[in-house]
């Protein structure tokens, strides 16, 4: 298993299902946690790069919508109230901390191109030596593709960022406990599997589903995550992050979650 305690450069995928209520408003209580958590473990010495959900969900919340936007300009409009609101949050929970946070925004365009990849980890390199937290996040506002396809495209995302920060780990926090030899929603029974070696087409198809109401990944997004950041020499889990203090038990050696090793 993992020993995250030795990792240095760490990204965490934090989903909207770990950051809002299904009415998408915020989880004031979890989130209190989370920046407790993460501002402590930075602390510790870790360096902490956070690819964050959550825009188009509180969007929706902030805009007292009765469900996320089905249309591509109701999208685009969400995701550039919730934004904004994301990084309010963000600063002003940190800040009780001491912790400074910087916002970085990326598209397809950005990482699909060499020169604008080494200017995202230059940028990401200043920023944690300067003690601040990176928070990551696709550009919906005017990402136009990822929006239509809805791809679930942070969980990838965060992958590609912990390849480009060339990070020892990612960890995915999410809605579920990690991967299952099943489906645990129609399956009491079914186990969580504790290390994937190899991401074969058995594990493909078990990662089939997709995300929930305010979100849109799934299991399959993550595993193509996996893909990307193992492949990248990138430690992965995928652990549940319902309760924030959960990282503690992670960072003090007990093994939670799926883990994915890296290839090396």
């Amino acid at each position: 298993m993992i020993d995250i305690r030795n990792k240095k450069r760490i990204v965490i995928k934090l989903g909207t299902s770990t950051l809002t209520h299904k009415t998408g408003k915020l989880n004031i209580r979890r989130m209190t946690n989370l920046t407790r958590v993460l501002a402590d473990l930075q602390n510790a010495g870790h360096e902490l790069i956070l690819v964050s959900s959550g825009a188009v969900g509180l969007g929706v919340g902030k805009l007292n919508l009765a469900e996320r936007p089905k249309d591509t300009p109701g999208k685009q409009a969400a995701a550039a109230v919730g934004q904004c609101e994301l990084m309010h949050i963000y600063d002003e929970m940190f800040s009780r901390y001491g912790v400074t946070v910087a916002q970085i925004l990326l598209t397809k365009t950005i990482i699909s191109s060499e020169d604008r990849v080494a200017n995202v980890r230059n940028a990401i390199n200043a920023l944690t030596r300067l003690n601040c937290i990176p928070i990551v996040n696709e550009n919906d506002t005017v990402a136009i593709d990822e929006l239509e396809l809805e791809i679930g495209e942070n969980d990838s995302l965060s992958a590609l960022v912990a390849s480009i920060a060339e990070a020892q780990a990612l960890i995915i926090l999410s809605d579920i406990d990690g991967l299952y030899e099943g489906d645990p929603h129609t399956n009491p029974d079914a186990k969580i599997i504790p290390v994937v070696e190899e991401i074969d087409g058995s594990i493909e198809k078990i990662a089939g589903g997709a995300g929930s109401a305010l979100g849109s990944g799934g299991m399959a997004t993550k595993i193509n995550a996996a893909k990307i950041a193992t492949a990248a020499g990138v430690d992965m889990i995928i652990m549940n992050g319902r309760n924030p203090e959960d990282l503690y038990r992670l960072f003090d050696g007990e093994e939670l979650g799926t883990y994915f090793p890296a290839k090396r």
